[in-house]
């Protein structure tokens, strides 16, 4: 899809944090944990997303929360995870204001 989500990560590190963000929810759904994860995936792909756009917009989902992990100082939040999950495929951050800052 060409106007597919970019992650919040540094394009310079060469998609090292970009890959991770991948390897991060795919042990979640491997694991099943949080189950939110599966059902977002399942409940994209059943609306016409494929399967690798479902898994970027879901570690979209997962840079939000690190990122608010990191600069809060605090802890994982599932039920704040689960309802950017449940937000999808409407992303959890104002892109213009990403290219503000850009």
């Amino acid at each position: 899809m060409s106007d597919r989500p970019q992650p919040l990560i540094n394009r310079g590190d060469d998609g090292f944090g970009e890959a991770a963000l991948y390897d991060i929810v795919e042990n979640q759904l491997r694991d099943g944990v949080p189950p939110a994860v599966a059902a977002t995936l399942y409940r994209l792909i059943a609306a016409g997303e494929s399967r690798a756009d479902a898994v970027h917009y879901i570690a979209c989902v997962l840079s939000v929360e690190l990122f608010e992990i990191l600069v809060n100082d605090g802890a994982f939040d599932e039920a704040r995870y689960d309802a950017n999950l449940a937000a999808l495929p409407a992303l959890p951050y104002d892109s213009d204001a990403l290219e503000d800052t850009a």
